[in-house]
């Protein structure tokens, strides 16, 4: 019961964070608390700390740390290190070249095609890179080609908001990709082909559909305000055999994403290369994936003891209730732990897998907690918005339209 309050405390808190960035400014003498609690980010490790000085003084040290060593922090661990393989100079430099050339072959203006392109196909790349990796490029193109420019704040969002859900619901043409299908595909024996016929098709349209709309929708500010450059203070161009290099782990990463062991030593490995060539880097994003891992990390220490009330939630329900059901959990707690729940549920029928799954990914871009690679595209655009602040409620409305054809294309196509 105490776990569940600190949760509800901590989502709660998530759709505060821009008061105490505000209150940042109206109390400069204890701003620096202020901006730490103003830290989306910082929440969950926040309140889940709580939790755990909650654990030793009721039931002592041990029990603390044995719960704590029952988590799998593997995925925290592993959006810390895509993140930074993928914003690495390398790698960006490669998917915008691709990105530009893919534009030129679309017969619209090449500003529109690529903001167009960076809320599809990158999206959708994320069902072979895995979806943070897809966030992160998808993030930092959008960043440096649109909101650099100052671009308006209902520009902001909607791009926020449709990226959100196309990222959460173009990771479903594999089982490995998206963190709410990995947790259950195995168990219930889904593949690629599974997924490419009764998920994926219906994404991808749901996704083309989405960017579509909101690039027409603002095609005259795109058109006028994009800088179709990197400018992560990258100078000059990066050898080829550096970016086969960068690939090459970034691949490596994603085949072992389910070894922590394994990825964590290829990482290390990642650094010794970039030092050795840092001629051809740029200041690598460690403190945003340290965040954004910490954040994670926070929400799996908090959302294990959530298990019975979303389970009863969960249970005794037809499939169509439950897709709606689990479209609205997953705003306020992951996805992933949500269908990783669901599958706990035994003798439940194809209907019901299929309706808990699609109803998670639906639902992972209405907030930033939905969806774990959600953080990291948070973290990359927070500094664009009014008061280096993104307000919960506007990208929970500016979600809301795409969630809705996500839900027409999972229900009827």
């Amino acid at each position: 019961m105490i776990a569940a309050v600190l949760f509800a405390i901590a989502v709660l808190h998530t759709f505060s964070t821009k008061f105490f960035a505000h209150l940042a400014h109206l109390q400069p003498r204890h701003a620096g608390l202020w901006h730490l609690l103003g830290e989306v980010e910082v929440v969950f490790g926040f309140w889940a700390f709580v939790l755990i000085a909650v654990m030793v003084t009721l039931s002592g040290k041990d029990a603390a740390v044995s719960y704590l060593e029952s988590r799998s922090f593997t995925e925290p661990l592993f959006v810390l290190v895509i993140m930074v393989i993928a914003a690495s100079r390398p790698i960006l430099h490669g998917v915008l070249a691709v990105v530009r050339a893919a534009a030129r072959l679309i017969p619209i203006p090449t500003e529109l095609a690529v903001y167009f392109l960076c809320l599809s196909a990158v999206p959708l790349l994320g069902s072979f890179i895995t979806e943070p990796a897809a966030m992160t490029l998808a993030a930092i193109l959008l960043r440096d080609a649109y909101f650099s420019s100052r671009i308006s704040r209902p520009l902001q969002y909607v791009t926020l908001g449709v990226l959100f859900v196309n990222v959460s619901i173009g990771g479903t043409l594999t089982q490995f990709a998206a963190p709410a299908v990995l947790m259950v595909a195995a168990k219930w024996q889904w593949d690629t082909l599974f997924m490419i016929t009764n998920l994926g098709w219906k994404s991808a349209a749901a996704v083309l559909i989405n960017a579509a709309v909101a690039t027409w929708l603002f095609r005259y500010e795109l058109y006028a305000k994009a800088q179709l450059k990197v400018n992560n203070g990258s100078q000059g161009a990066v050898p080829a055999f550096v970016t086969a290099v960068h690939l090459a782990f970034l691949i490596g990463v994603v085949i072992f994403a389910h070894h922590a062991v394994v990825f964590m030593g290829l990482f290390l490995f990642f650094l010794g290369f970039t030092e050795a060539y840092k001629q051809h880097q740029d200041r690598l994003f460690l403190r945003e994936a340290l965040m954004v891992a910490f954040f994670l990390a926070g929400l799996v220490t908090l959302g294990g003891l959530q298990q019975w009330w979303l389970q009863i939630a969960l249970s005794d329900v037809n499939a169509t209730s439950l897709y709606f059901i689990a479209t609205a959990l997953t705003a306020v707690t992951d996805n992933a732990a949500l269908t990783y729940l669901g599958s706990l549920v035994e003798g439940i029928s194809p209907a019901f897998k299929y309706a808990l799954v699609a109803g998670a990914v639906t639902g992972g871009g209405l907030t930033v907690i939905a969806n774990a690679p959600n953080p990291a595209g948070f973290s990359i655009l927070k500094g664009y918005f009014l008061d280096d602040a993104i307000s919960p409620l506007y990208l929970f409305l500016a979600a809301l339209p795409p969630t809705c054809l996500a839900i027409f294309a999972f229900q009827l196509l």
